[in-house]
């Protein structure tokens, strides 16, 4: 019987998992250098869908301090991605400072609770790390943003032909058939048109988020039929080179809006970012 690699992807979530990288990983801290180290892993916890960089406590500067025993979080905590995983899962709105596996919450200098040491044999040693407790992450000379990257996630952008409608209860949004397509391991294909394709008006929001593969994203607001969906859109104004095709262009979560495709309309996906209007 043949297996669906999502599913082999997907059936580790449960599990405490690690893979050694060969990058020069440092984070600073006010100024100085705190984390520097050639022997790093990603450590994904169980539950956990982006990792966290682990390190040698060696490799930390500065005395690192037990802090107790971490409480396991609640059974319900987490998003569903019911076809990936039958459990919630953390994605990286969850606080480090929730753990799923056992071991002990440290303190790192300047940062209470930024460690976790796990009470696991193959990570004997190691410090894991809250990346948002530093100022600033590298791996080697290039700066990092919002995690850690996934050596097993991918972002493919292709140019399309296909002809793309989004609609809002039935008000259409947007039009193309010269579509920028996003592909991203585990989530739905995302749609990039020109902004001359957008029918709806778009208004900008003071929301920014930030992807690890993609950059720093700046949101619109739209609204139609008398409904305004806050923060439904998203632009990348200067991406990151994994999606440096999809510059200045406009996607939206299809999540929250129809999408019909070569004249059939779509499934709206379930992911973190669905229907909260």
């Amino acid at each position: 019987m043949s297996t669906q690699v999502r599913g082999l992807l997907a059936s580790g979530f449960g599990q405490l998992r690690y893979e050694p990288t060969a990058k020069r990983i440092r984070a600073e801290l006010g100024g100085r250098t705190v984390v520097d180290s050639t022997r790093a892993m990603l450590v994904w916890e169980p539950r956990r869908i982006v990792p966290s960089y682990a390190v040698p406590a060696d490799d930390v500067r500065g005395e690192l301090a037990d802090a107790g025993a971490a409480a396991p979080p609640a059974d319900d905590l987490g998003s569903r991605l019911p076809d990936v995983f039958d459990r919630p899962v953390l994605d990286p709105s969850v606080p480090f400072a929730v753990h799923t596996a056992e071991g002990h919450a440290v303190d790192v200098p300047g940062r209470p609770g930024a460690g976790f040491r796990p009470a696991d044999a193959d990570l004997a040693g190691y410090v894991v790390l809250d990346f948002t407790a530093f100022d600033a992450w590298y791996e080697e000379d290039q700066r990092n943003v919002a995690h850690p990257r996934d050596p097993f996630h991918r972002v493919d952008v292709l140019p399309s032909s296909r002809a793309v409608r989004l609609e809002l209860d039935g008000h259409v949004l947007a039009e193309s058939s010269r579509p920028m397509l996003l592909f991203e391991t585990m989530l739905p294909t995302r749609f990039y048109l020109p902004r001359e394709d957008v029918q709806a008006e778009l208004t900008p929001t003071s929301t920014h988020t930030y992807c690890a593969y993609k950059g720093q994203a700046s949101y619109w607001s739209v609204s139609a039929g008398g409904r305004t969906l806050t923060d439904v859109a998203w632009t990348y104004n200067e991406p990151l080179h994994d999606a440096a095709e999809v510059r200045g262009l406009v996607a939206f979560f299809n999540e929250r809006l129809d999408v019909v495709l070569d004249g059939e309309r779509q499934d709206r996906p379930v992911t973190p970012w669905s229907a909260r209007d």
